[in-house]
């Protein structure tokens, strides 16, 4: 079984030969480790110090493009590796590598598709009150909309099996740790997770510029999430909205008919009209969304066989920005399999 460990980074120069070193290069289970690193348009030496540190491949984006798309080209590249393991892990050593074991055991035993890290936000003395607040808050709301009980939602210490990283798509720019749980809750995967340490970043974080940006970025994603794999309930809700608040001014409306004749409030009526006929639009258009829908589970399965095609056959090209790396390779005791031939899908 071969576990690929990835590293999604931008300008992680000072970090990233730590986070490295940190890796284990043994792992109950696991036959072969190899280590990926995704650099997102890294302006440093990022990309040098991941060669000089040993790592077996580098993928390079020519510009930065976020880290849910090098989250994604990581899954891609690692299951062209071969990979029937997948680890994420940030380049800035916030997370400890001696817990990678614990983390891939429930994918080792056939117990989980997916194992999401929990730092346990709430006793981070690294973590201000705000920010445990709001991490409670979010990962509150992600089980509410996924159906899960994962802890810590935004966790970007995770293990997938080979399954589950085929069946998983990204489609927000912003941040996969979200959008990853609710679509592997929508999807049935089996999601499991366990107790990891965390250690002090020494920067603030690069996604976002502040807390409301993060607030107001993370719940676009809950709602675009949610609103794509729930749309009838989801367009359902904001049309009895709708026709609840034209019920009330309707009410309202004859209250004042009877009692006082309705002189002066036709405008009422006319509003009551109107929100009752966008309520039922809305509502029909959730009919539609949920048609559709059933039209984008048909192209995710006919995406998930292609994509177990492309894997399965590879490609005897490589792209100039996807180079083994020097070095070698991390694995456990035992004969080495051979490389894939393999290609970044982009």
């Amino acid at each position: 079984m071969k576990l690929v460990i990835q590293i999604p980074c931008l300008n992680e120069e000072e970090t990233l030969g730590d986070t490295i070193r940190a890796l284990p290069t043994r792992v109950d289970g696991i036959d072969e480790i190899e280590i990926l690193v995704v650099d997102d348009g890294s302006t440093d030496r990022t990309a040098e110090v991941a060669a000089a540190a040993g790592v077996t491949r580098v993928v390079r984006f020519p510009n930065h493009q976020g880290l849910a798309r090098a989250f994604a080209a990581g899954l891609d590249a690692a299951l062209q590796q071969g990979a029937d393991v997948i680890v994420n892990t940030d380049a800035d050593n916030q997370y400890r590598g001696a817990d990678i074991e614990a983390l891939v055991a429930p994918i080792v035993r056939g117990e989980a598709d997916m194992v999401i890290g929990d730092r346990d936000p709430a006793r981070l003395r690294h973590f201000s009150p705000p920010k445990r607040v709001l991490q409670r808050l979010g990962s509150w709301a992600v089980r509410q909309v996924s159906g899960t009980k994962v802890p810590d939602a935004t966790s970007g210490f995770r293990a997938l099996s080979r399954a589950a990283a085929l069946r998983i798509n990204v489609f927000s720019d912003f941040t996969y740790t979200l959008e990853t749980i609710i679509q592997a809750g929508k999807k049935q995967l089996a999601i499991a997770h366990v107790r990891v340490g965390a250690n002090p970043t020494p920067r603030p974080s690069r996604l976002f510029s502040g807390t409301s940006h993060y607030i107001r970025r993370s719940a676009m994603t809950l709602l675009r999430i949610y609103a794509l794999y729930e749309p009838f309930k989801f367009f359902s809700l904001l049309g009895g909205i709708l026709i609840a608040g034209a019920g009330l001014i309707g009410v309202r409306f004859l209250y004042d008919y009877v009692t006082e004749g309705g002189a002066g409030h036709i405008q009422s009526l006319i509003l009551a009209g109107a929100l009752l006929v966008i309520g039922f639009l809305t509502i029909l258009s959730g009919i539609l969304a949920d048609l559709i829908g059933r039209n984008r589970q048909l192209s995710e399965e006919i995406l998930l066989r292609v994509r177990r095609l492309e894997i399965g056959t590879g490609s005897a090209e490589r792209q100039p920005e996807d180079r083994p790396a020097g070095g070698p390779r991390r694995e456990r005791d035992g004969p080495r399999r051979p490389r894939r031939a393999d290609r970044l899908a982009q």
